[in-house]
């Protein structure tokens, strides 16, 4: 286990895939992880699972629940006051073609996108305070490229809408927050 370097990464959506190997890499080099997953099973066996690797703290909260995103925003600056990198990893994926989309499912797109951007804004006001810090955002290939086979207009727009905030973060935050 490496000694801690007073810095913290928030991961979204870090219980599987990227989320989760990006909080295996970060730490490694010494830095505390907070793991923001769905509240269940899952956020328990990655905690056991990571803390062999350093500290991990793991906080349960429903995306789609604007409520319980405001309440982990408004306790964000007491839980993690040396936050120096988010990654918005969380996702979901349900092929479904545009005419069979009801507003329940788009919803739930839209509300990730929401959810990324108010944390976002949380976290990066944060690390303005803290002096800079790190942000990414993980996409998807289905925001610039339709593929029949799998339609998917709804989620590849929620996406194309990620990549865009990602580029505005560029512009807006060079000055403040970007190492």
């Amino acid at each position: 286990m490496n000694t801690l370097k007073n810095e913290t990464a928030i991961i979204v959506g870090g219980t599987t895939g990227m989320g989760k190997a990006t909080a295996k890499l970060l730490l490694q080099e010494g830095i505390e992880v907070i793991v923001i997953g769905r509240p269940n099973k899952n956020l328990e066996t990655t905690k056991e699972e990571l803390s062999k690797l350093g500290t991990v703290k793991t906080v349960g909260i429903d995306l789609f629940n604007a409520e319980a995103v405001q309440n982990f925003i408004s306790e964000l600056k007491s839980f993690a006051p040396n936050v120096k990198y988010l990654v918005n990893a969380a996702g979901y994926f349900s092929p479904k073609s545009f005419l069979d989309h009801t507003q329940e499912d788009y919803d739930i797109y839209h509300n990730f996108n929401k959810a990324f951007f108010f944390i976002t804004q949380a976290v990066s006001n944060l690390m303005k305070e803290n002096g800079g810090g790190s942000i990414v955002n993980i996409g998807s290939m289905w925001a610039k490229q339709a593929i029949k086979a799998t339609p998917s207009s709804a989620y590849s727009m929620a996406k194309a809408g990620l990549h865009s905030l990602t580029q505005h973060l560029a512009m807006e935050l060079a000055e403040h927050i970007l190492e």
